[in-house]
Order: C-alpha cells, then sequence, then structure tokens
C-alpha cells in the first residue's frame, strides 16, 4: 500500500487538507482541526518564484510537521494555472525536493507527465495521477480504464473525482473503488456526492479532502467534520 512521507495509506485513509492561501497559517490551522496531510495548491498560491515556494513549504513543515503534496493545477481539471506549460511543470519539479508527493494530471501532455514522474520517482517521492469529470460520471467501464491508465502512466495512488447527477452515480464510483487492486482516491462531488468525501475510504479509498473553510472544490467537507466521523469509522 502506498506512503505519503511517514504516513502510511495502508493503515487509515488520510485526510488531505487543501491550502491555497496565507499558507502557513493554513497548514498550522489544517494540523490543528485534524488533518494528516496537507496539498499546497501552487496555481493558487502566490510565489515570487521557486526559491520562495521552497522556502515557505520548509516553513509549513518545520511548524506542522505533515508531509506535503504539491499540485500545480491545470485550468482544464479545474485549476488556475495561466503560465505555460513549460513553467507549471518546472515549478512542480521545484516542490520535488520539499514535499512527499507531486499530483499530475492524467490530461497533461505525455512527454511532460513522463518526465516529472520519472523525477518524482527518482527522489523517493509517491506519485498521484489524477482526473477530473466536472460535468458527469463516466460509466463504470470507463471508470476503470481511467484509473488503469492512470497506473500504466505511474501512479502510486491514481485519483478519480467525478461529478455525480443521481444516486446511482455515486454507488457507481464506489462499486469501482472497492474494485480497485490498486491504491485509489475516489470522490463524488456536488450536493449529490457529498456524502462520498466520508463514505468512499470504507470501500477503499485512501484519501480524501477538506477545507479548513471555504472550500476548493463542490461539495468539499471540513477537515474537522471529516476527522469526527471517520474516527468512528476506522
Amino acid at each position: 500500500m502506498a506512503k505519503i512521507g511517514s504516513f502510511d495509506l495502508g493503515k487509515r485513509p488520510g485526510i488531505v487538507s487543501v491550502i491555497f492561501e496565507e499558507p502557513v497559517e493554513s497548514a498550522r490551522a489544517a494540523k490543528w482541526l485534524g488533518a494528516d496531510l496537507l496539498e499546497l495548491r501552487l496555481d493558487l498560491l502566490e510565489f515570487s518564484g521557486p526559491d520562495e515556494m521552497k522556502d515557505t513549504i520548509r516553513k509549513i513543515r518545520a511548524s506542522t510537521g505533515l508531509p506535503c503534496i504539491a499540485t500545480n493545477r491545470l485550468q482544464s481539471d479545474g485549476g488556475k494555472w495561466s503560465g505555460n506549460e513549460d513553467a507549471r511543470i518546472e515549478l512542480l519539479g521545484q516542490a520535488i525536493s520539499v514535499t512527499d508527493a507531486v499530483d499530475i494530471e492524467l490530461s497533461t501532455n505525455a512527454d511532460h507527465r513522463e518526465s516529472l514522474i520519472k523525477m518524482t520517482k527518482a527522489a523517493g517521492k509517491t506519485v498521484i495521477v489524477s482526473s477530473h469529470e466536472f460535468e458527469s460520471t463516466p460509466a463504470v467501464a470507463e471508470m476503470k480504464s481511467i484509473l488503469n491508465r492512470s497506473f500504466k502512466a505511474g501512479a502510486d495512488i491514481a485519483k478519480l473525482a467525478v461529478m455525480p447527477r443521481s444516486m446511482q452515480d455515486t454507488l457507481d464510483l464506489l462499486q469501482v473503488t472497492l474494485d480497485a487492486e490498486k491504491a485509489v482516491c475516489t470522490i463524488a462531488m456536488g450536493d449529490i456526492g457529498k456524502h462520498t468525501r466520508m463514505v468512499a475510504p470504507c470501500y477503499g479509498s485512501v484519501l480524501t479532502y477538506g477545507s479548513i473553510g471555504k472550500a476548493v472544490a463542490p461539495g468539499q467537507i471540513q477537515i474537522h467534520q471529516l476527522k469526527s466521523v471517520l474516527e468512528i469509522l476506522f
């Protein structure tokens, strides 16, 4: 089973706090609320360059002790990155040395994706390959195919977020999660899928994402609420 830094995802699912503003203060608050890991949204955090980014991440690690995931999200996958693709991948590459995992989209250009994954693995860090379906929930076979393509691309953890239009969609996602033979993170977004952020770990999702206050994804639940539920379930 996958690990992110010192956190063993084989023992229990990890609660990830998304850090997108006031990074050091937000990271401290996330730890206090019960987060296990931090996702640093480089596309939302404003850094003057790689040196400031690294210094900030070092401060976060020193003050929280929590493992960190670097993400520089593509606009097509719900992100806000406005620079060119070479610069996006370069910034993620710079983050490898000061984080424990990198999240790269399956939709990323294959050459860029393969280069970043190779660097991440060479550094002994965890690779998350993510996919986002903001309009609908694909059929079960297609969701399984997306996860399989993510693993083929080099994922240690394959992440899939979908938008359900019915409760059946959420059931389909949970079935895909249960059937997965490797480490996956699955999320059904929006109000219909809100409960999956608490329930999907019961079916094998190794990560669930929460917020400190304002959500950065549809249906995201606050960290302390996730922690309370998962303490009962696990």
